[in-house]
């Protein structure tokens, strides 16, 4: 018997669903500052930094575990946006994501002056997501898997992660 089973279970299921977060994407306003929590509540920009680009990465994290996963939409980057609506985007992830686990940024670093990557970990998996700055915003850029998941709409989605294993709530 493999008493690691259960734990290799939970670590591919917190992986899974701290990838779906990395894909999320639909069609919004860019004008509209929704999702910036940083520069709403400053009134502003948010600053250009590596910090600038934390706070806004554990924002968006702490609304996706949290289950607020439209506040977490709103955070994507444009591209990331036009790959999924808002709608199938809640669709998905109130089917398949695991929330409620918190998502703690581990670290972050500089890649240029509009691109951040931070590192994120939830139970013990870990996984890198590139922030880009984008109309005076730090927004969440989804990673290539997530957007050809999302490209399916959800029910297909669901299905997919259903099939995989992945789906938290199957």
């Amino acid at each position: 018997m493999d008493n690691n089973r259960p734990y290799r279970r939970l670590a591919v299921l917190a992986l899974a669903a701290v990838a779906t977060l990395g894909v999320t994407s639909a069609c919004s306003d860019d004008d509209d500052p929704a999702g910036n929590a940083a520069a709403a509540a400053a009134g502003g920009p948010e600053q250009k930094t590596v910090d600038g680009a934390k706070n806004a990465a554990q924002t968006v994290f702490d609304r996706f575990s949290g289950g607020d996963f439209a506040g977490a939409w709103e955070m994507y980057t444009s591209a990331g946006k036009q790959a999924i609506s808002k709608d199938d985007y809640v669709k998905l992830n109130t089917a398949c994501s695991r929330k409620g686990l918190a998502i703690q940024l581990t670290s972050a670093r500089m890649e240029g002056t509009d691109k951040a990557i931070v590192i994120a970990k939830q139970l013990v998996a870990a996984q890198s997501y590139t922030m880009v700055y984008e109309a005076d915003a730090w927004k969440l850029e989804p990673a290539p898997e997530g957007l050809a998941l999302y490209k399916m709409g959800a029910v297909k989605a669901i299905a997919a992660q259903k099939k995989a294993g992945t789906c938290a709530n199957a």
